[in-house]
């Protein structure tokens, strides 16, 4: 519900001058024409794939109407209910807990927990989708951004779905532009390089940098520059509790 803008309708402050303006005005305009149900979604999701495609115009509006076309048709009671990720939710492995110093909600995600074996792609396509509103339905006013902490510890090959994975990012790339500000790759061992260097070509040029590897050794110093102990969570040294996702 949150993602279409119906249950929130987030403010202006932050935009980058009145050309910028103008060309969401333009572009709402456009993806109106094509869509009458478009006039419920807010300015700044506008901008959001406006600024995905570099502020084209027509780019950014074909982008917006691809997602809000399945948006209506994969989501189309605005929510993915728990009962429809059963099977994903029970592998403990999402959680969602704490903001970063700027004021971004923070999601936790256990690769080595993922259970391929049991893995049916439509649940696990459900399951991102439920949990990525769930961080959107957390953010203050006035923000976009999110951030993830993937620990890939005791990750193996029996963990290894490639499929997924470029499942889950096709849906972060093309349905939630602009929204990740950062992933924090933590515990992470050589085997799971190798699946790395097959998802890596797939990542959108812009958010490669936003995905950052991290020493065990340098752990939770890194992790502290940018997230304050009091909003970290216990197992990387700070002081709340991971909660799961389902559950925020």
């Amino acid at each position: 519900m949150a993602e279409l803008g119906f249950a929130r309708m987030e403010g202006k402050a932050g935009w980058n001058g009145s050309p910028e303006r103008k060309k969401v005005s333009l572009m709402r305009k456009r993806v109106e024409m094509e869509d009458p149900d478009a006039k419920a979604v807010d300015d700044l999701m506008l901008r959001r794939f406006l600024r995905a495609r570099d502020l084209d115009i027509a780019k950014g509006s074909a982008m917006f109407l691809k997602y809000f076309k399945w948006r209506k048709t994969q989501v189309p009671r605005g929510f993915i209910c728990e009962a429809d990720v059963q099977n994903e939710l029970s592998q403990n492995k999402l959680f969602s807990q704490g903001f970063d110093k700027a004021g971004n909600p923070i999601g936790v995600i256990f690769g080595g927990r993922h259970d391929y074996s049991t893995r049916n792609i439509d649940e696990f396509r459900r399951v991102v989708v439920f949990g990525l509103d769930k961080l959107i339905a957390r953010m203050p006013p006035e923000k976009e951004k999110f951030v993830f902490i993937a620990d890939i510890k005791g990750w193996c090959y029996a963990n290894s779905d490639i499929r997924a994975y470029l499942a889950a990012l096709e849906i972060m790339q093309n349905y939630y532009p602009e929204r990740l500000k950062k992933v924090f790759m933590v515990h992470v061992p050589s085997m799971f390089l190798r699946a790395w260097k097959i998802i890596y070509p797939f990542i959108d040029d812009n958010t490669k940098q936003k995905y950052v590897f991290v020493d065990d050794k340098n752990l939770k110093a890194t992790l502290l520059e940018e997230i304050d102990e009091s909003q970290l969570p216990e197992i990387y040294g700070g002081k709340l509790p991971l909660v799961p996702v389902q559950d925020t």
